[in-house]
């Protein structure tokens, strides 16, 4: 857990830092003990200088379906002779599509790319991996 300070830009206290972590939909016992460890730290720290803060970034804005991220799961028990599962997301809508697979190598990419993507969807923008030897 990094202080509210780093990750929003302001000091928000060790118990407004642990309510926007529960906003957040995250949760564990020791949540306000660990923050206030965390903010006091960062309180005596003092101001962050510029190569301590985090870039900022422009929002890339694209369509539905543009954007989709893939990677397999794997290895699993055998069932039904498939060992591993190919999963992509769509970014924006966070679509599932998913496949169970005998193998995790490029052949078994192309062919589902190629027929649960591009061809249900349309041909994307850009496809992110995890730069695996398959992909």
């Amino acid at each position: 857990m990094s202080c509210h300070y780093y990750t929003c830009g302001g000091h928000f206290g060790e118990k407004r830092t642990a309510l926007k972590v529960l906003e957040s939909g995250l949760y564990w016992p020791t949540l306000f003990k660990d923050a206030f460890l965390f903010c006091d730290r960062c309180q005596r720290v003092g101001t962050l200088g510029a190569r301590n803060q985090m870039p900022q970034t422009p929002i890339l804005f694209v369509e539905i379906f543009d954007v989709w991220g893939i990677d397999f799961m794997g290895p699993f028990p055998l069932s039904y002779h498939n060992l591993y599962i190919i999963l992509s997301v769509d970014y924006v809508s966070k679509w599932v599509e998913a496949r169970a697979t005998r193998t995790n190598d490029s052949k078994v990419v192309v062919d589902f790319v190629k027929s649960n993507i591009f061809a249900r969807f349309g041909t994307s923008r850009a496809i992110i991996s995890d730069g695996g030897l398959h992909f």
